[in-house]
């Protein structure tokens, strides 16, 4: 149960202390405000092709290609520079950050925002002629936000681009937005503010909720909800959130081990330290064996089924279809449920049925793979989950 329901108010009402003389990139070298502690100089700019946010990077592209992230402001505030000197410093270490909000902007955001600044760089990977042009890593993506921004990132993790989850002093307010954990299939990170921070009874009571298997951890540092966002650089969660981003974006295990084992640099610091399936090189959780297509089937796929969670009357899984060794246009998984267990959301995937033998095919977004490459789709059930057989066919 939630301890604390009434800190809906709370976190839908909390920004952080912003500045107001940054300028946009354009100024002149010496007027331009740039920042961060990291190998590149970074500010913000906008674009008209992504209103309403606010894009934050190194002045200077480096050869290197940048990973993603996307972020809900405190308060779900429109205002892009509500956590600027944080974002910066992210920026600074090779990430192309995108805030909801335009700077200084007025009014509230809403999680759509953060699957448009996800297109919106994926498109500008893609488009010849971009400043962008194939400088984005648009297969490493982070969704993270701050309080109201934090339920923000929840209702956007599910989304098959997004590599992990970042939840900075937030948790879901009520039970019946439990469905949201259900659905968790990628690593996910709290950054809490202790027990002084309102949001932390909502944050423990999302942990102990979290998927059997799902990678995750979970940091406290005693400083309360408003956490050190407006510090130089961010301050301690700025430093924090560097780590835990070069290892899940970049692969850097020597940052990574500030998070993982019982030695962990993190716990060595003055930060209260849980983990749950961490591993330092790549978090796998169990699952069942690829499916073998029966004879005659199409062989260029296979798919793997993984119940995440499992309670009395319900289940939520997910499927994992990967390409073979050609790249597809589209598939097709078939599932055969258990007796008593029938479909009743589907996520990622277009769905024909919902007990016995029911079909679910690719999205307009995730048909297409290259050889190697993998599409995840989701679903909620009644009854046990435990049995389920699936195949997959290709085109």
């Amino acid at each position: 149960m939630r301890r604390r329901l009434k800190i809906g108010a709370a976190l839908a009402a909390v920004a952080v202390p912003v500045a107001a003389t940054l300028v946009v990139f354009g100024a002149s070298s010496a007027d331009a405000a740039v920042g961060g502690s990291g190998p590149y100089s970074a500010d913000y700019e906008t674009s008209a092709g992504l209103p309403n946010h606010t894009i934050y990077r190194p002045q200077s592209l480096p050869s290197e290609r940048l990973p993603i992230l996307v972020w809900g402001n405190g308060g779900c505030s429109a205002n892009g520079l509500s956590q600027q000197n944080f974002l910066r410093e992210i920026s600074s270490h090779g990430f192309l950050a995108i805030a909801n909000g335009a700077p200084n902007g007025s009014g509230s955001t809403t999680s759509q925002l953060l699957t448009q600044s996800i297109d919106w760089a994926v498109a500008e990977n893609a488009r010849q002629g971009s400043k962008y042009f194939g400088k984005l890593d648009t297969s490493k993506i982070a969704v993270a936000g701050f309080s109201c921004g934090g339920l923000e990132a929840y209702a956007v993790s599910n989304d098959p681009r997004i590599t992990t989850t970042g939840i900075f002093s937030s948790g879901l307010l009520n039970d019946a937005d439990d469905y949201q954990l259900r659905r968790l299939t990628k690593p996910i990170a709290y950054f809490v503010g202790g027990p002084s921070d309102i949001a932390y009874p909502n944050a423990i009571d999302d942990w102990g909720k979290l998927p059997a298997g799902l990678p995750a951890f979970m940091g406290n540092l005693n400083v309360g909800h408003g956490g050190t966002y407006d510090q130089v650089n961010g301050g301690e969660f700025g430093r924090v959130a560097v780590l835990y981003l070069k290892w899940r974006l970049k692969g850097d295990t020597g940052a990574g081990a500030n998070f993982v084992g019982p030695d962990c640099g993190l716990c060595r610091s003055q930060w209260t330290v849980q983990q749950k399936n961490l591993t330092l090189d790549g978090d796998t959780p169990p699952s069942t064996p690829p499916s073998t297509p029966p004879a005659g089937g199409d062989p260029t796929c296979s798919a793997v089924y993984v119940v995440q969670d499992q309670w009395n009357g319900g289940f939520v899984a997910s499927v994992t279809v990967t390409a073979g060794s050609a790249a597809l246009t589209g598939w097709r998984v078939t599932m055969t449920l258990p007796g008593g267990a029938s479909i009743s959301s589907l996520w990622n995937a277009v769905g024909s049925g919902t007990t016995g033998t029911v079909t679910a095919a690719n999205q307009s977004y995730n048909g297409r793979l290259g050889a190697g490459q993998s599409a995840t789709f989701g679903f909620q059930g009644t009854g046990n989950g435990s049995g389920t057989t699936v195949t997959c066919t290709g085109s």
